[in-house]
């Protein structure tokens, strides 16, 4: 059952950016940003905390668990160290996979040449 709440979750993230790629005038790029910036207003909001207990990677793994990851990234270091953490917490929070794109992004450009079109 949580191999189908996560590839219904998964899912439907991806179907409802195809369709803002297919159906509006925004760019891909406009796209990801609007992602993540959900991501942290439904975590502010306090509602892709209980989407991700109930979807599991079908919700952490996409481009809006990024920004609820920030955003509880944020959440805990204010906590902690006070208004500092509000510049620190969100990196903190997402170090391990920054680290991890910018290593196979590496990686893959080594391995692979891009080809010219046409």
């Amino acid at each position: 059952m949580e191999y189908l709440q996560a590839f219904l979750c998964g899912g439907l993230l991806c179907v409802i950016g195809q369709l803002l790629i297919d159906k509006t005038s925004l760019t891909p790029a406009r796209i990801l940003t609007t992602y993540v910036v959900a991501g942290v207003l439904l975590s502010a909001l306090g509602l892709y905390q209980p989407l991700v207990d109930w979807a599991g990677s079908g919700a952490s793994v996409p481009l809006t668990g990024f920004g609820h990851t920030l955003a509880k990234g944020v959440r805990e270091a204010v906590e902690q160290r006070g208004l500092l953490g509000a510049l620190t917490g969100g990196l903190t929070s997402t170090a391990g996979g920054i680290a991890a794109a910018i290593f196979l992004g590496i990686l893959v450009a080594l391995l692979f040449r891009a080809k010219r079109k046409g």
